[in-house]
């Protein structure tokens, strides 16, 4: 059984500081597994405690440090210091308007390889894709997409607000995908058009078969969309001779945990469509018609090379 989402995130950051720390054990070690392999709300949460540790190794030293310029000797002091630091994480998320307990809290998720459709009450159909969160307030006419990618169709004349991070998506008679990205959001005109308000204020009208990145400066100029892109929404990632390295990074956003490839791979081409329900094959496939290898540490971090030969 997982706890709520607020105790799910303390845990992980708790795990986090403890191997931080220098002072995790191989009995940690072993505790920590256990406890990620116990849920997959575990693994989830692990994973983005790990990419907020990614992030935030970016960070000067001295503010990094800034909560260790007290030496206190012992286990237990250096422990204590490293749930400092993980307690400035959290803080620091909320300023970025980034903070992972927005998303755990949402009112629909899903986890990483995960996809739902769910309908909502005033007759329009949303999916969502992986790891993705959204906030729904249909008595103000909005949803307010917080991470990830969703799918919304709106049957009636009644518009449906979009809120993102850059700007809004208003729909009515139509069916758009947006998706959010780090540093825009894409939007995606299936049937019918859409109104997008960025965050200046202008407006524009995008139609069907196109699509736009919505950035901090703007809406970008419009461009047909690859139909291929929103495969995900039947449950297919497919790929007409496209670079490896840019479709394991898409693959990459339905496998919980690490996946890795040597570089010498990123140039290879794939054709193909594949079943996202199953990751673990795609990857077989992959190694099988292109030559790999697939190493797997643990469950949860796999790489490709190129296969050995014998000499």
């Amino acid at each position: 059984m997982s706890g709520t989402a607020p105790d799910v995130a303390r845990a992980a950051a708790q795990w986090l500081a403890l191997l931080e720390s220098g002072t995790a054990g191989e009995r940690d070690h072993t505790g920590l597994q256990q406890w990620r392999d116990s849920h997959p709300q575990h693994e989830q949460a692990w994973q983005k405690a790990q990419l907020l540790r990614q992030r935030f190794a970016e960070l000067p030293s001295s503010l990094a440090m800034a909560s260790l310029d007290r030496p206190q000797p012992g286990r237990r002091a250096v422990l204590k210091r490293a749930l400092g630091v993980a307690a400035l994480v959290p803080a620091a998320w909320l300023l970025s308007r980034q903070l992972p307990i927005d998303v755990w809290r949402a009112d629909l998720h899903t986890a990483t390889g995960e996809r739902k459709q769910l309908p909502l009450a005033d007759g329009s159909a949303l999916q969502l894709n992986t790891a993705s969160a959204v906030d729904v307030d249909l008595a103000r006419r909005r949803l307010t997409l917080l991470d990830g990618e969703m799918a919304l169709s709106v049957p009636g004349a009644t518009a449906l607000t979009v809120h993102t991070r850059y700007g809004q998506v208003i729909a009515r008679q139509a069916e758009v995908c947006v998706r959010q990205l780090a540093d825009a959001c894409r939007v995606s005109v299936l049937k019918g058009q859409v109104q997008v308000l960025d965050m200046h204020g202008r407006t524009t009208l995008m139609h069907a078969g196109q699509q736009a990145r919505l950035e901090a400066l703007g809406l970008a100029a419009p461009s047909p969309f690859d139909i291929l892109q929103l495969g995900w929404r039947d449950g297919v990632l497919t790929a007409q001779n496209q670079l490896l390295g840019d479709f394991l990074r898409e693959l990459d956003r339905y496998r919980p945990g690490v996946l890795r490839w040597d570089p010498s791979l990123e140039a290879l081409r794939v054709t193909g469509s594949f079943r996202l329900d199953d990751t673990d094959r795609i990857l077989s496939l992959l190694a099988t018609t292109h030559g790999l290898q697939v190493q797997l540490r643990t469950r949860y971090w796999v790489t490709l090379a190129p296969r050995k030969t014998l000499s």
